[in-house]
């Protein structure tokens, strides 16, 4: 703050008079994490949007010129989202009260917030005291943008554009029905597009609010159209830009890059959660440089565990927190034992193969894929709660039922295990695949290996027997020997499959990378979906059941298994601290 005090000294120095300033405030991928409480672990927050709205209170009591925008992904992460978006719609949605109360300005779409469906977001997009952005989602029916491109804010006499965009890649992770009558289009060719019709209102500053991650380097076009994470390319590629705040990847970024036509660009990229807001001071001296006006800006990260919850904040929704609180605490059956995750990285287990036997149980279908959705979770021995649901089962996936060859389904479980497994030579090798260094040793972050790839795509299958043999090479390593209520299994054959949205739209590649199809042919292979999440029917399974005893089907396992064996006592120590 130092820097910017001697700028503003020294542009009094020079023309007479005080520059005019604006501040501009981001949140992004605060995924329902509003007060300063994880209803799904029941323990408290030293960060959350509480602690961001009192910094953000501090901060326009200094400013009253400031802007505040968000980046998306709102509408999913803890139950009070799930709660307002799909069992209480009745009651003013405690996200848009929440938002409203902030004062946001404006605020652009995330993949998550498309998750909850139409009639979540296009009830959401009415309730908000602010415009929800986002240019290159497309409405079929006109041609234009199904959310408002952009936005134009005065503040301090200033003008500001605000242009919002998602990333296009939701079709490879979302069902088409969750975005019927939309398509997303590629954000570089949609930033060129509207740049021209931008810059003739003549704005006196640009600002990009990008729901896409930052990814250095790619400074050139996108060779998929679909490209996640493309607002590198724009940030280099389409002049016009002074700051863009990005979003998505949970990374968190404060830098300047000098873009195609050699201006430079601010850009942040604001974290998740609620732990950092982004933040972009912008200063105007009275005075132009080659005819064109000057603006100083500086970018900064604020931590808000730095800040204490908002006390008028928190008063203000103490009731929706009593309700949400209800909910999770609802009893819902009654578990014999206790089922963690650790076991699901090593074999069968109780955790994963209890989403098994639901999804095979709603489906009727022949074979279960299904990986564990988080790294370390559990749920104890006793009552289980609806809160116990959201440990088990973070992610609003519908749960699909899906054509599949025999053959295909063999090259599915290769994928997966190549994702997961090393090639072992010897019991002294790692069964885990875990990242690694140039010198080829695990790296370790906080005393703590990382894994090669994300859990939730670790699958593995039930309906079948089979083996994995980590001794011999990817792709030749799962060996299916029946169905487990013995029917034969054919490569030739025809069978159903249980699986979640994600993986049937695409996500983790093991429909495309691994099995091979394309694209189109994957939504021919959709039998059915479920109309709610699957969540949704596991809670209603366990209240239908009552009692609930979590046991390992056992019906697959790892060989050699003398080699395994001390290979995973080995790991489980390296990734918890203990053996499994």
């Amino acid at each position: 703050m130092r820097s910017l005090f001697l700028i503003i000294a020294v542009s009094i120095l020079f023309t007479g008079c005080k520059p005019k300033r604006i501040t501009i405030i981001e949140t992004t991928d605060v995924h329902g994490y509003i007060l300063p409480f994880d209803y799904v672990e029941n323990t408290p927050l030293s960060s959350s949007l509480s602690s961001a709205s009192e910094y953000i209170k501090m901060a326009r009591s200094k400013d009253h010129n400031l802007v505040l925008l968000d980046n998306g992904d709102n509408l999913q992460g803890q139950p009070e989202e799930y709660y307002y978006n799909f069992i209480d719609t009745v009651a003013p949605h405690f996200n848009s009260e929440v938002m409203n109360y902030m004062l946001y300005d404006a605020c652009t779409v995330g993949n998550h917030d498309i998750e909850a469906g139409h009639p979540v977001y296009d009830r959401l997009s009415k309730l908000y005291n602010f415009p929800l952005l986002g240019a290159n989602a497309i409405d079929l029916k006109t041609g234009l943008p199904y959310f408002k491109p952009y936005t134009i804010l005065n503040k301090n006499g200033k003008k500001i554009v605000v242009f919002g965009m998602v990333t296009p890649a939701i079709p490879t992770w979302l069902p088409p029905e969750l975005y019927s009558g939309m398509e997303f289009r590629d954000m570089l060719a949609t930033a060129k597009k509207w740049m021209p019709e931008i810059l003739n209102q003549k704005p006196d500053l640009i600002i990009g609010l990008f729901h896409s991650g930052w990814t250095r380097n790619m400074n050139r076009e996108p060779a998929d159209s679909l490209n996640e994470n493309s607002s590198n390319a724009v940030a280099y590629l389409v002049p016009g830009f002074d700051i863009i705040f990005n979003g998505h990847d949970h990374n968190v970024a404060n830098e300047k890059i000098v873009n195609s036509a050699g201006d430079t660009v601010l850009v942040i990229d604001g974290g998740s959660r609620g732990e950092i807001v982004g933040r972009a001071d912008v200063l105007f001296p009275r005075r132009k440089s080659n005819g064109r006006n000057v603006k100083i800006i500086n970018g900064s990260i604020i931590k808000t565990s730095d800040y204490k919850p908002d006390k008028d904040f928190i008063t203000k929704f103490s009731s929706q927190d009593s309700i949400i609180r209800k909910y999770v605490d609802k009893i819902i059956g009654e578990s014999t034992s206790s089922v963690s995750s650790r076991n699901s990285y090593f074999g069968p287990s109780s955790f994963i193969d209890m989403i098994h036997s639901i999804q095979l149980e709603i489906t009727g279908a022949d074979v279960s894929f299904a990986a564990p959705l988080s790294f370390d979770v559990s749920i104890d021995k006793g009552p289980v709660t609806v809160g116990d649901m959201f440990k088990l089962y973070r992610y609003e996936n519908m749960l699909f039922t899906m054509r599949m060859s025999g053959s295909e389904i063999l090259k599915y479980l290769e994928y997966s295990y190549s994702g997961w497994y090393n090639t072992m030579k010897s019991a002294d090798d790692n069964l885990i695949k875990f990242r690694t260094g140039s010198d080829g040793k695990i790296i370790l972050t906080n005393g703590k290996p990382r894994l090669r790839n994300q859990t939730y795509n670790f699958d593995s299958a039930a309906g079948i027997n089979y083996t994995v043999d980590v001794s011999k090479p990817e792709g030749k390593r799962v060996t299916i020997t029946s169905f487990s209520d013995g029917r034969r299994f054919n490569k030739e054959g025809l069978y159903r499959v249980a699986v979640n949205s994600y993986r049937g739209t695409g996500g983790g590649g093991h429909f495309t990378n691994g099995v091979g199809l394309t694209a189109q042919e994957l939504r021919s292979r959709l039998i059915t979906s479920t109309d709610k999440d699957l969540r949704y029917y596991i809670i209603k399974a366990i209240e239908k059941r009552k009692i609930v005893a979590p046991s390992a089907n056992k019906n697959w396992k790892v060989i050699p298994v003398e080699w395994t064996r001390i290979a995973a006592h080995r790991d489980s120590v390296l990734m918890f601290g203990t053996s499994r």
